[in-house]
C-alpha cells in the first residue's frame, strides 16, 4: 500500500507518518522537555484546535476545515471558553456597544 500524501501538489509530496510514529515523536519530545503529561496525537490535535487556533482568534469555521471536520458542530467540542478569551470578548462587545450608543446620540 503506498504512503498517503499530505499535499498532493507537485513537486511537494510529504509522507504522512502513522499515528504510532507521531505518538513516538511526541513521547520523545515530552522526555526532552520534561513534560509529565502523556502526549499523544489526540492531545496534540486538541491543543492545536483550542490553544493554537481558537484562543488566538481563528474563526471556528476555519479551524473546522483545518481539522477536516464535515460539521462545525464537531469542532465545537474543542471550543472551550477560557476566562481570558471570555474577558476579551466581553470587553470587545461593550466597546462596540458604547460606540453604537455614541453614534446614535450624535445622530439625534
Amino acid at each position: 500500500m503506498p504512503t498517503p500524501i499530505l499535499f498532493p501538489i507537485e513537486p511537494l509530496q510529504l509522507p504522512i507518518p502513522s499515528n504510532q510514529k507521531v505518538n513516538a515523536y511526541l513521547k520523545e519530545l515530552a522526555d526532552i522537555c520534561d513534560i509529565i503529561t502523556r502526549l499523544t496525537f489526540h492531545v496534540a490535535r486538541h491543543t492545536f484546535a483550542s490553544t493554537v487556533t481558537l484562543e488566538n482568534g481563528a474563526p471556528i469555521e476555519s479551524v473546522s476545515k483545518m481539522l477536516g471536520h464535515r460539521s462545525v458542530k464537531t469542532t465545537q467540542i474543542y471550543a472551550r471558553v477560557n476566562d481570558r478569551k471570555f474577558s476579551e470578548d466581553t470587553i470587545k462587545l461593550f466597546n462596540n456597544l458604547a460606540v453604537m450608543v455614541m453614534n446614535n446620540k450624535r445622530q439625534s
